[in-house]
C-alpha cells in the first residue's frame, strides 16, 4: 500500500512516498536490506561529527528478545507492532565521548540519522514507524542500557501489508488521507512575526 503525500510543491519522491504505517508483510528483512539502513544513518551528519546515535535491533528471529522489546510498548501500540519484523529503538547517547561533558544536540542528531534511515527504507520499498508510545526504563531495564544511553524512540520494520490485517481499530488510520499544517505555520522569513507566504506552485511542477 501507498499513501503518496499531497504536497504544495514539489519534493523527491522518497519523501512523498514515506509515512508511517501500522501495516507489515510478514516477510522478513534480509540482512544486508538492514545493514543498507544502518549505513544511510551513519552518514547522518553530528555535532563535532560525534554520531551519538545508537539503534537497539530485534527480529522474529529471535522470539524471546523480540518479545522483551515489544513488552517495552504500550499496549496500543503492541496490538500492530507484534506483526513487524524487525523492532528497534533509536537511543542517544548523551554525553561526548571525546571529553565527558553533555551533548545537548545528542537526540537531535539521533532524530536525524533515524530521518535518514527511514528515507533509505522508501527507496528499498521499505517503511517505518516511530513510536514515542514506549517505556524508556523498560527497554532500559530488559536490555541493560548504560546510564549515558538514552532511549529515544521505538521502530517498527518492515515491509508494508495490508490494512485489512490490522485489527479492525486501526484500519480507519491506515487509510486516512495524509495532512501537514502549512508552511505559514512554521517558517519565517526575515522575523519571528513574518511567516512565510509563498505563491502557489505552478501547474506541472
Amino acid at each position: 500500500m501507498e499513501k503518496i503525500a499531497p504536497t504544495d510543491y514539489p519534493v523527491h519522491e522518497l519523501i512523498s512516498h514515506r509515512w508511517s504505517p501500522r501495516a507489515f508483510s510478514h516477510r522478513p528483512v534480509e540482512p544486508e536490506t538492514l545493514h543498507s539502513l544502518l549505513e544511510a544513518a551513519r552518514w547522518s551528519a553530528s555535532c563535532f561529527n560525534e554520531q551519538p546515535w545508537r539503534y537497539l535491533i530485534v527480529t522474529r528471529d529471535e522470539p524471546e528478545a523480540f518479545a522483551r522489546l515489544l513488552e517495552t510498548l504500550v499496549e496500543f501500540n503492541q496490538n500492530w507492532a507484534k506483526s513487524a519484523p524487525v523492532l528497534m529503538v533509536s537511543v542517544a547517547k548523551k554525553t561526548f565521548a571525546r571529553n565527558g561533558m553533555p551533548n545537548a544536540h545528542a537526540a537531535y542528531d539521533t532524530g536525524q540519522a533515524t530521518a535518514a534511515l527511514a528515507l533509505q527504507a522508501t527507496a528499498l520499498g521499505l517503511q517505518i514507524h516511530q513510536m514515542a508510545g514506549f517505556s524508556p526504563e523498560k527497554v532500559r531495564s530488559a536490555f541493560s542500557l548504560p546510564e549515558d544511553y538514552e532511549p529515544m524512540a521505538a521502530i517498527a520494520l518492515g515491509y508494508p501489508g495490508a490494512p485489512e490485517s490490522l485489527p479492525e481499530e486501526y484500519r480507519e488510520g491506515e487509510t486516512a488521507p495524509r495532512k501537514r499544517h502549512p508552511i505559514a505555520s512554521f517558517a519565517f522569513l526575515n522575523g519571528w512575526d513574518r511567516p512565510v507566504v509563498a505563491p502557489p506552485a505552478e501547474e506541472g511542477t
